[in-house]
Formats: structure tokens, C-alpha cells, sequence
């Protein structure tokens, strides 16, 4: 007969509770509990707070009128408008100076990385003292320096530095011809587009023709004829319809033209030029990763140093360097919330006077950090499709 073995209660407990797998869930769902625990503590003395201190909560205040004035709207703004086309103003500002700021550091930052490597001494020290020392001096600091030391000592406007073009620089910014298109403009918008996709689909063709026959196609000047002559033919047919308007000096300052601020300015250039020395070292990094034989190989085929870094090098250190590229660019983002040091109307700035106006503090700080939440992922996103697009392929 065979014998049966019984296996004891406790012992049966005690197998599950020292199971990883159980523990894990346990574990697991013991964090869940707490967070939302957490989370209802947080909300529950929030709203006790809000009600003790007569504080009404929700986005009604959004549609009331601001009453203030915003020196940069890409957008019409008035001080009659609400509060909510306030932050509207505040974000596409935030926009542009990051998507200028991350398309300079990008340009100056592979410049430099470059540079460091060169063989020629001079350059190469050059770039090494540029590197030590603006990523060594705090972002703030060199805010201040561009707004405060250079672009506020320039002459005041009826001082201004006129350069060719009916430019004039002066402390109130950067006052320069705006082209107005009038009504027959939008085939030249439309040329645009075309340009644009032709260029799309030439840049595939070449690509897949280099790959067969070997031979490279001038993609570049191409792409340059495109952009700039379809539309211009397009202005041509339809008459140039383009006026421009002029900057003129009218009491204490400039009136008319497009105008570029000096807080803008300040910014930029602080982004720019801090954020391109983090990216140097990123390039360098990146191209040191490249074995060397890969060099010498191009160089056994007969292709120069320029051709050998375009084709050859460049591309395969992409792949090591686009990870932390992008940190860089969310970091440039980011670190534009510092506008606020130099009243530049970003997003932060622009919420900072609603909240001081509304005392909305919660739901300001929400907007705050949902949008540069969003812009994060959004440019994460995108950078890790394009980093997906420079894998290796296994053969």
C-alpha cells in the first residue's frame, strides 16, 4: 500500500507567504493602498483648507478679464482678455524660445563638439575653456549677464544702432522690417507645402539610390532651391502680393515693424549657449565611441575628413549620442521656467501674476505642471521614435 503524507496547515501557510511570487502581489498592492490612502489624506485637508480660507476652487476664473498687459503675445492680446488667453500667450511664448533655444544649442553644441576633437590646437582649447567654463557658471547667472550687462547697455531708442535694412538695436530690443502678406500671399503658403513634401520624397528616393548605385545626391541644395523658389514663383504669379512695415521712431520708442524684446534675447541666448556646451561633450562622447578603424577605412576608399564625418561618423555615433541629447532638450525646456528672473512672459510668469491676482494656487500649479509634463513626453516621444529610426538593423 502506499502511504499518503499529509502536509500541516501551518506549513502550508507558511510556503505561500515565503512564495516570491505572493509576496510580490502582497507587496504590491500594500503600495497601491497606501498611495491612495496618501492621496485622499492630501485632497480631503486641501479642500478643508480651501473652504476654511473662502477660497472657491475650479476653472471659472479662467474666463474672467485679466487686466494686465503682456509685452509678447504671438497671439491677439489685450488687457481686456481673460485670464485663460493670459496662459494661452504665457505657453506659446514657452514654445517658441524652447523649440529656437533646442534648434541653436543643437547647431552651436555639435559646432563645438566637433571642434574639440580637432587637430588643430588652437580650436580645439577653444572649445575646451568654452565647455569648462559655461557649464560651470549657473543658468541664472548667465541670464542676468545677457540681460542685465549686455543687451541693457545698449543706447536708449533715440540712440538706437541702425544696421542696414532699417534694423535698429537699442534697450527696448531689436526693431526690424515685417513683411505683411496680403490677400492672394496664401499660393505662396501653398507652394510652401509643396516644397516641403518634394523634399520628403527626394530625400527617400536619394537615399534608396545611394544604397544601389552608390551614388550621392545633392539633397541639401535641393531641399534650399525648393523652399525658396516654389513659394517665391508662387508670390510671382500671384503678383508679390507682400507689403512691409517699417519700424519708426514715434515719442520714446519705436513703433511699427517686428519686434524681438531683450528679455527674449536674454533667454535665448542663455539657453542656447549653456545647453550647447552640455551637448558638446554629448557629441564628443559620441564620436570617441566610433572605432577608429572605421575612420581609416573611409580614408582607404578615398573620402576626405569632411565626407568621413558626415557620412561615416556622424551617423553611427548618433546612436549613442541621441539618449542623452534628449535629456538635454527637457532640460532646456524646463530650465525656461527661469524667464520669470527677467519678467519674459513664459508660461511661468504669465500664471505667477493670474495666481497672485486670483489666488488660484492649486489650479495654476496644475496647468504648470500638466503642460510641461505633456511637453516632456511629447519631446521623449519623438526622440525616442528617432532613435528607434538610427538602430541597427540585424542583418
Amino acid at each position: 500500500m502506499a502511504v499518503q503524507h499529509t502536509v500541516p496547515a501551518e506549513s502550508a501557510r507558511a510556503s505561500l507567504f515565503y512564495d516570491p511570487k505572493i509576496r510580490g502581489i502582497f507587496f504590491q498592492l500594500l503600495l497601491i493602498a497606501a498611495l491612495v490612502f496618501f492621496g485622499y489624506q492630501i485632497v480631503t485637508n486641501t479642500v478643508a483648507n480651501l473652504e476654511r480660507q473662502n477660497i472657491a476652487s475650479g476653472f471659472a476664473f479662467l474666463d474672467t478679464t485679466a487686466g494686465f498687459g503682456i509685452i509678447q503675445s504671438l497671439v491677439e492680446y489685450s488687457e481686456e482678455s481673460s485670464y485663460g488667453r493670459g496662459l494661452v500667450v504665457g505657453f506659446l511664448n514657452t514654445l517658441l524660445v524652447a523649440f529656437i533655444g533646442i534648434l541653436l544649442a543643437t547647431v552651436l553644441g555639435f559646432v563645438i563638439g566637433i571642434a574639440r576633437l580637432s587637430q588643430n590646437w588652437v580650436i580645439s582649447r577653444i572649445s575646451y575653456v568654452y565647455i569648462e567654463i559655461i557649464r560651470n557658471i549657473p543658468l541664472l547667472l548667465q541670464i542676468f549677464f545677457w540681460y542685465f550687462a549686455v543687451l541693457r547697455a545698449v543706447p536708449n531708442p533715440r540712440d538706437s544702432v541702425e544696421l542696414p535694412g532699417s534694423i535698429f538695436i537699442n534697450n527696448r530690443g531689436v526693431f526690424a522690417p515685417r513683411p505683411v502678406f496680403e490677400s492672394g500671399s496664401g499660393l505662396a503658403g501653398i507652394a510652401l507645402l509643396v516644397a516641403i513634401a518634394a523634399v520628403f520624397f527626394i530625400r527617400q528616393w536619394a537615399h534608396k539610390r545611394q544604397e544601389e548605385t552608390g551614388l550621392q545626391f545633392p539633397i541639401f541644395w535641393t531641399a534650399v532651391g525648393l523652399i525658396v523658389g516654389l513659394p517665391l514663383v508662387g508670390l510671382i504669379v500671384a503678383g508679390f502680393p507682400v507689403g512691409v512695415d517699417y519700424p519708426a521712431l514715434k515719442g520714446f520708442n519705436f513703433v511699427g515693424g517686428l519686434k524681438v524684446t531683450p528679455e527674449f534675447m536674454a533667454l535665448l541666448l542663455a539657453l542656447s549657449i549653456y545647453t550647447a556646451a552640455f551637448i558638446a561633450e554629448i557629441v564628443r562622447a559620441g564620436i570617441l565611441a566610433v572605432s577608429h578603424g572605421q575612420t581609416e577605412a573611409a580614408h582607404a576608399l578615398g573620402i576626405r575628413n569632411g565626407p568621413t564625418l558626415r557620412l561615416v561618423i556622424i551617423p553611427q555615433a548618433m546612436r549613442v549620442i541621441i539618449p542623452p541629447l534628449t535629456s538635454q532638450y527637457l532640460n532646456l525646456t524646463k530650465n525656461s521656467s527661469l524667464a520669470v528672473a527677467i519678467a519674459y512672459p513664459d508660461l511661468v510668469s504669465v500664471g505667477g501674476t493670474i495666481l497672485n491676482q486670483t489666488g488660484q494656487a492649486i489650479e495654476i500649479i496644475g496647468i504648470w505642471m500638466v503642460v510641461y509634463l505633456s511637453l516632456s513626453l511629447l519631446t521623449s516621444a519623438f526622440m525616442n521614435w528617432y532613435n528607434q529610426r538610427m538602430a541597427l538593423v540585424e542583418r
